[in-house]
């Protein structure tokens, strides 16, 4: 025969699993709380990101089909071809062709052009697709004879290597070491 009372209470499980399982929580709660900004800030920097696209990578597709049907926004670079700027009477709309030496996109834009904005001279310009023609919201020229942006550059240098061309542009480090 026992002698400890039948009706004696379990023992008290450990404090420390309280503890353990209050802070487990407080541990995912917070892990949840940074996932979920993490994912509004990539949601927000991709909808600012604008890609750099020569003509022939939008006409020819491999820039995407929603940077051809006009869904996505972009920046078009390249150099403006000669005899195409052609400023609308009593407007200020401007249009012009943007080439790579491979393909030319027609590009409208609505507002006053950099001063030096000219024909054959590179450009960047930020917009959308609109019924095959690139509606422009900004649009950036050089800013001095030696500098093409880095990104324009390449993808020019490529084009004018394709089609032997021997002034191919020239980024701002390609052009300090071809001084030394």
């Amino acid at each position: 025969m026992s002698t400890a009372p039948q009706n004696a209470a379990k023992p008290e499980a450990p404090r420390g699993n309280a503890v353990r399982k209050r802070r487990m929580i407080w541990v995912l709660a917070l892990f949840g709380v940074v996932a979920a900004a993490t994912a509004l800030v990539t949601l927000a920097l991709q909808r600012n990101v604008a890609y750099l696209y020569t003509p022939k990578e939008v006409l020819g597709g491999s820039a995407g089909e929603n940077v051809r049907d006009g869904e996505a926004r972009f920046r078009l670079g390249g150099m403006v071809a000669a005899g195409s700027f052609q400023r609308l009477e009593g407007s200020m709309e401007a249009r012009f062709k943007v080439t790579d030496g491979d393909a030319e996109l027609p590009v409208s834009y609505t507002g006053i052009l950099p001063d030096l904005f000219r024909e054959k001279q590179a450009v960047v310009a930020t917009g959308k697709m609109r019924d095959g023609v690139f509606v422009a919201e900004e649009v950036l020229a050089k800013h001095d004879e030696t500098y093409v942006p880095k990104e324009v550059a390449d993808k020019m240098g490529l084009a004018h290597k394709k089609h032997n061309v021997g002034d191919a542009p020239k980024t701002d480090a390609a052009d300090a070491a071809s001084r030394q």
